[in-house]
């Protein structure tokens, strides 16, 4: 018997527009109102301005040829800039690829090539990575913000302001982040205006914001947690959002003061700052109203602690990039310690146990969703899409959770086999594939191991080829090279052989419980 736990919200009526006009919906009304600004400098714009700098960047682009079809890759960390870029790319009906910044240059090329990016918007921190993944692309053009010899500035597109060049909202992708999905090498997650616009909308009832609130912006925007229930949800909604190029514990904790920051998007590990650090008792907190974390499991008694000591309440969320992002969310004044909130409007949840049968409150499944919020598919692979979404519309998210009377849903393990180091995923097939060839290793397998700050640390269990001799720092700095900072190997332990199914299928439970 198929049992859907449907939302404790009504239906919310999703409009049939594009995120921009969304984003922008109240910039007439705010002109005058800081939107987005730096959080050091101060440099930024006001909501009049945002509007008018995203219409002419928009402009600038449809000058140059660009427009429905087209794809534009942007690689920056949060500057109020990355909203100009972002929705102008939307206003001129093309689609945003969004690169993480601490990427090699060959992570970066794979998604410039799988996303047919044209053009390239970066900082010059970046540029040199930048220039070596565009070779062999499609890229023809590099924008730089600051306008670095040899690339096109960002302030020369700026051209004549044009209005939403028309799309079909409810097809037209708008943005490519890269995810892994359940298992596997990043892919490119269709995302069309009608997912954004519908989850920013869903979280409404839940996630309700004052005209005077203030929220610091220190996830990245090129990660769907920062991009939409940062940047594009806070200024739907008309919050002040004061950017973060990169978390600093001591700068945040001055700008919520300074500021009167009211709320504060987080991961566990700044959490864990907020919990423990002793800088923390240096500064006057008390503006804050909500402390909201994501992107990876915020034990309750971590979250209890961090809200006893800065004297606010401390929730937390789920979702994943392939539901735009948020399928729960803790409304203020609900928290409850491990869960990751109640179901958002016009979503349905099942539970769905191993051997396929549908789980009522108090029992445990792989958590299934289905709304309006669920990606269109993943780009140039449709394998995958249908392992992902059945025919029935249901998102397979690879989590394991659990349901109480209320709607509280907790996840309580993982079908699937990511590892989430500081929020970021790190696929093991990716790190298993990049130590084979090593030839001194004959087999390996990468777990994720549970660390307080971290939340998971990837660990390699190594079989040594015969003959050879490999020490842990071999292993360790083999792969540190050739990958992102965070998809580093922390641990490496040698083992004579990996255990595996008949099949071939590495068995990582076996691992996981020489850990426990």
């Amino acid at each position: 018997m198929t049992i859907v736990h449907t939302s404790n919200y009504p239906d919310v009526e999703i409009p049939d527009i594009t995120i921009t006009e969304l984003v922008l919906r109240r910039a007439e009304e705010l002109a005058d109102k800081p939107a987005i600004s730096d959080a050091e400098s101060g440099r930024g714009y006001t909501f009049g301005e945002l509007s008018h700098a995203i219409k002419s960047f928009a402009g600038g682009l449809q000058a140059k040829g660009f427009g429905v079809g087209d794809t534009l890759a942007v690689m920056a960390p949060n500057v109020p800039e990355y909203a100009v870029v972002f929705h102008g790319v939307a206003v001129a009906g093309g689609t945003n690829t969004t690169l993480n910044p601490t990427y090699t240059a060959d992570e970066i090329r794979h998604q410039l090539q799988d996303s047919g990016a044209t053009l390239l918007v970066t900082i010059e921190m970046f540029l040199e990575t930048a220039t070596a993944a565009a070779e062999g692309t499609e890229v023809t053009e590099i924008i730089t913000l600051e306008g670095i010899e040899g690339t096109t500035p960002l302030a020369s597109v700026m051209g004549d302001p044009i209005e939403q060049v028309p799309v079909d909202a409810a097809d037209h992708v708008v943005v490519l982040p890269y995810s892994s999905g359940t298992t596997g090498l990043p892919k490119g997650v269709m995302l069309t205006h009608r997912n954004l616009v519908a989850n920013i909308v869903q979280c409404e009832p839940l996630l309700r914001y004052d005209a005077d609130d203030v929220a610091v912006a220190a996830l990245p925007f090129f990660h769907i947690y920062g991009m939409q229930v940062l940047m594009n949800g806070l200024l739907a909604n008309g919050v002040r959002v004061l950017s973060m190029p990169r978390f600093d514990l001591e700068v945040a904790l001055k700008t919520i003061q300074e500021e009167k920051v009211t709320w504060f998007f987080a991961v566990p590990p700044m959490v864990l700052a907020f919990a423990k650090h002793p800088l923390v008792d240096q500064y006057d907190l008390s503006s804050l109203k909500t402390v909201f974390s994501g992107a990876a499991p915020l034990g309750g008694e971590l979250a209890q602690e961090a809200a006893d000591r800065i004297g606010c309440e401390v929730v937390q969320g789920y979702g994943m990039t392939e539901l735009s992002p948020v399928s729960h969310a803790t409304p203020p004044g609900n928290f409850k310690a491990g869960s990751s909130g109640l179901t958002v409007a016009n979503t349905e949840c099942r539970l769905v146990s191993a051997d396929g049968e549908d789980q009522d409150v108090g029992g445990r499944g792989e958590l299934w969703v289905r709304g309006p919020q669920v990606m269109k598919g993943y780009l140039n692979n449709q394998a995958a899409t249908d392992d992902t979404i059945d025919s029935d519309g249901w998102l397979h998210t690879g989590d394991v959770a659990e349901i109480d009377e209320n709607g509280h849903v907790s996840i309580v393990d993982r079908v699937k086999e990511l590892i989430k180091y500081k929020g970021f995923q790190v696929p093991p097939a990716e790190l298993e594939a990049l130590l084979l060839t090593n030839p001194k290793i004959a087999d390996v397998a990468v777990i994720g191991v549970l660390d307080d700050e971290a939340g998971e640390l990837p660990k390699a269990f190594v079989v040594v080829a015969p003959g050879q001799e490999l020490s842990a720092e071999d292993v360790q700095e083999f792969v540190a090279d050739k990958v992102a900072s965070y998809k580093k190997i922390r641990i490496v332990e040698f083992i004579d052989e990996i255990p595996k199914s008949a099949s071939g299928k590495i068995l990582r439970r076996f691992l996981r419980d020489g850990q426990e």
